[in-house]
This record gives C-alpha cells, sequence and structure tokens, in this order.
C-alpha cells in the first residue's frame, strides 16, 4: 500500500513522469514489435510474385523521387466500392519487395496498385506529358522532363545491391547482369532471352517511343505497367471477402 501511496510523487515530477512513460511504452513497443522479426509467415508467399526488373526499380525510384506516392496510394482495401473500382483487393505479398511500400488511403488521384495493362505505353506518356489534355479536370503537374532525361544506369547495379542486402531474392547473375538487363527490356529487337529468364512477366519494349535514347520516361511507364499484373486473382474470390 505504500508502495502504491507514492504514485504522486511521480504525478507530480513531470520529467520523472515523462521518463517513466517512456520506458513504458517502449517496452510494451518492443513486446508487441520483437516476434514478428522471428515469425517466418508473416506474409503468405503468393504464386506469380517476383522482384523488380532492374528497369521497374529504375521507375520505382523515380517515382519515389517525384513524391507521386503523396497523391497516388497502392493499396486497394476490402470494401465493395474499392473492390468494384480498382480491382481486387490488395495482398500483403504484393509489397514484400517493396523498400519503403506504397499503402495509403489518402488519395488526391486514384489508386494505381492495379494500373498495369489499363492503358498503353503511348497513353501513359502523353498523361505524364500533359495530364490534363486527357483528364481535363486533374490537378496533376507536367512531368515532360522525364522524356528529355537520360535515365542513369551507373546505379543500378548497386541499387540491386542494396535491395538484395534488405532480403529481396536478386542472385548474384542478376545483379552481375542489371546493367545489360535494363537495356534489353527496353529493346523489342535485342536478344531478351537473358533478361526474360531472369524476370517471369516482364515486359519488352520501347516504353517511351524513342529507341534511341533510355530515358527516365521509359522506366517510369515500364513500373506503372507492371504494378498488379504479376498474381493472378482469379483464384482468388473477391466477391466473398470484402466488406
Amino acid at each position: 500500500m505504500d508502495i502504491l501511496g507514492k504514485h504522486g510523487v511521480i504525478e507530480r515530477n513531470a520529467t520523472l513522469l515523462l521518463s517513466l512513460s517512456l520506458v513504458v511504452v517502449c517496452i510494451g513497443g518492443i513486446v508487441e514489435v520483437a516476434p514478428l522479426f522471428y515469425l517466418q509467415n508473416t506474409i503468405e508467399e503468393v504464386e506469380g510474385m517476383r522482384p523488380y526488373t532492374p528497369l521497374e526499380l529504375a521507375g520505382r525510384n523515380i517515382y519515389v523521387r517525384e513524391g507521386c506516392y503523396v497523391c497516388h496510394s497502392q493499396m486497394i482495401r476490402p470494401f465493395r466500392d474499392e473492390v468494384e473500382r480498382y480491382g481486387h483487393y490488395s495482398l500483403a505479398a504484393e509489397s514484400m519487395y517493396d523498400h519503403s511500400f506504397q499503402w495509403g488511403s489518402k488519395r488526391t488521384g486514384p489508386d494505381l496498385a492495379r494500373v498495369g495493362g489499363r492503358y498503353s505505353d503511348v497513353w501513359h506518356v502523353e498523361h505524364l506529358r500533359h495530364p490534363q489534355a486527357l483528364v481535363p479536370e486533374s490537378i496533376m503537374p507536367r512531368y515532360g522532363f522525364l522524356s528529355d532525361t537520360d535515365l542513369d544506369l551507373n546505379m543500378i547495379q548497386a541499387d540491386l545491391q542494396a535491395n538484395a542486402m534488405v532480403g529481396v531474392p536478386y542472385s548474384q547473375e542478376a545483379i552481375l547482369n542489371a546493367r545489360a538487363d535494363l537495356v534489353a527490356q527496353t529493346d523489342p529487337n535485342g536478344d531478351s532471352s537473358g533478361f526474360t529468364s531472369r524476370y517471369a512477366k516482364a515486359r519488352v519494349a520501347d516504353f517511351d517511343g524513342n529507341l534511341a535514347r533510355i530515358t527516365e520516361m521509359d522506366a517510369l511507364v515500364a513500373y506503372l505497367q507492371m504494378l498488379g499484373t504479376l498474381v493472378d486473382f482469379t483464384q482468388y474470390d473477391a466477391k466473398a471477402n470484402y466488406r
């Protein structure tokens, strides 16, 4: 009883109260978070998922650099209105290779988790150059400069290495061939057999319509065109899982 009666000392000392509160919060956080590092089944494996190709990874970096995530989430929640508008609700496995993930619910523009394949490469290029020409009510800024900016190929191998260090399963072969694979994905007239053997369901195309150079537009469009295309959702019953 004497110990319990001394709580007044803590309540009257702001510094002591803050310090002890911080200790309690830290202990609670550790208890909740630490076990997750030792669980092997936190994310259910889904057939079809693969790491990003070097070009897609470069495009994702541009997507994050330009702040596209501020207005466009990549997380479809299991609600009827979202499933009917955007497609099957998002699976955790779809973000297993994302560092960092693009989840969220605040959207100025539509969710992009299933945008891959919905529009042509030409549409994406024109939309990025002049959004209002295709969607008059859009407040999206113009990104035409991406077509005029050559993609920096010097860091792509190091980028794959960095992702491999945090758990993305890039093989040593994929890392060594990163630059060659990036070039192969943008050249539909070249030999892409090695590239396609390393990355299933990867499109080979001249994404920005200019074969003479590899631009940041190539990379961003390649990234957008693969979003939501890797998993075969016919094996899931979406109608039974939204609210």
